[in-house]
């Protein structure tokens, strides 16, 4: 389905990656406390053409520039949202701060300060953030709380608290998935969400707080994805909450039924027990060979594409071949290409055209090697985090460790992509 245009090194491990709404701008949060916006060329046209006509395969579509990059958090930055506009980029990390800045130019526009951990008086490390509408912003933490904020609020010198807490589980906040608006909605944004804490699934309205909490599944949930315009069956209303677990397993839930899980699809059954489900993504309309198709990012680095209907595993593929790094980013840019982010490297892939060569062919082309450039970019620093010092990587909380590393090789794509501004 899918073949590699290019990778991007990362000088950390990389904790987390989000993508803008309408442009093909990706932003990635390090353990290091670095935060780096890219954009990528403009994509093909609907005929596979670049914009001087020449195949998209070919031409890699151009350049990936480095907008920006700083050292945003005293600390991992543990989590990345892009606004509903696309013109924010929020950041939170470690420090125990959440960061508004400018998309365009990093500049660092609002300020929060996480709510101390009431447990122990220390700081509640973020585990996710999200905007739910222009006006709503949710923010997940290691202790289970989920704040809301009124992004109307914030301001240079505004240090806003929550609307609202809420504990929706018992563990950490894993996963937050918004559920589609009803037909009844008058501003169309959504307003309620499930969200996945340690072995549960939870739903929560933004004006009358936690609604309902699942059983306990008796494995931990990781990640989630909505899914809409399935077959309606019996009771059926066509949309499914998919649930990925610690063991390989992802678990299906009928909307409106939130009390258990009505379907299983087993991923992966690794003697010993299966991958954990790290990331979930919806492979965009157009993209693929039709139908509804989840890719599924694992934690070995493994990537494979679910088609649902069939419940069956159509096409696998690896982010990371010998390092084994989890995948922690997933998503699909405007162009509806692929980005996947773990370890030290982001790679972008494209879908295969009919009659491609396959990437077996391509690695081993000297010819094909990635261009990159090696220019050092000064921090945009945003005032308070001038201090550019390596902080010790902070490894991500999961029940599933991560496996032995092998050893080290060069990270190279194949030669589709130049890059410009690369640090």
């Amino acid at each position: 389905m899918f073949d590699t245009v290019c990778t991007i090194p990362l000088a950390h491990e990389l904790f987390t990656q989000a993508i803008h709404p309408e442009e093909p701008v990706v932003s990635v949060g390090l353990a290091s406390g670095h935060v780096s916006t890219y954009r990528l060329p403009a994509g093909a046209s609907n005929d596979g053409s670049d914009a001087d006509g020449t195949l998209a395969s070919e031409s890699g579509f151009g350049q990936i520039e480095t907008t920006w990059t700083t050292r945003r958090h005293k600390g991992s930055c543990r989590t990345l949202t892009f606004g509903i506009d696309g013109a924010q980029l929020y950041s939170s990390g470690t420090d125990g701060i959440v960061k508004a800045a400018d998309v365009s130019t990093g500049q660092v526009t609002a300020k929060i300060a996480i709510p101390l951990d009431p447990a122990n008086g220390d700081v509640d490390h973020p585990s996710l953030i999200h905007a739910l509408s222009p006006q709503s912003l949710l923010l997940g933490t290691d202790s289970s709380a989920l704040h809301i904020y009124d992004l109307r609020a914030l301001g240079p010198k505004a240090a806003p608290k929550p609307q609202a807490t809420h504990h929706p589980h018992d563990d950490y906040i894993s996963s937050l998935t918004p559920l589609p608006p009803t037909e009844q909605s008058t501003s169309g944004f959504s307003k309620q969400w499930v969200s996945t804490g340690g072995s549960t699934l939870a739903v929560t309205d933004l004006r009358r707080g936690v609604m309902v909490r699942s059983e306990d599944q008796e494995e931990e949930l990781l990640s989630s994805v909505m899914v809409s315009g399935l077959s309606k069956r019996g009771t059926s209303v066509g949309e499914k909450v998919l649930v990925g677990g610690s063991t390989g397993v992802i678990t299906l839930w009928e909307r409106g039924v939130w009390d258990d899980q009505d379907e299983r699809i087993t991923v992966d059954n690794s003697p010993g027990g299966g991958e954990s489900i790290d990331t979930l993504a919806l492979v965009p309309p157009g993209v693929g060979p039709g139908g509804k198709i989840v890719a599924v990012g694992l934690g070995n680095g493994g990537l494979k594409f679910i088609k649902l209907g069939p419940n069956k595993i159509i096409a696998e593929l690896k982010h990371d071949e010998l390092e084994k790094e989890a995948v922690v980013g997933l998503v699909f840019d405007s162009t509806g290409r692929m980005i996947t982010g773990g370890g030290k490297q982001v790679k972008v892939w494209y879908e295969k055209l009919a009659g491609e060569a396959g990437s077996d062919d391509e690695e081993k082309s000297d010819e094909n090697e990635t261009r990159r450039g090696h220019d050092s970019d000064d921090d945009a620093s945003d005032g308070d985090t001038k201090d550019s010092s390596d902080e010790e990587p902070e490894k991500k909380k999961r029940k599933k460790r991560k496996k032995g590393k092998g050893k080290k090789q060069q990270q190279h794509g194949h030669g589709i992509l130049g890059f410009s501004g690369l640090d």
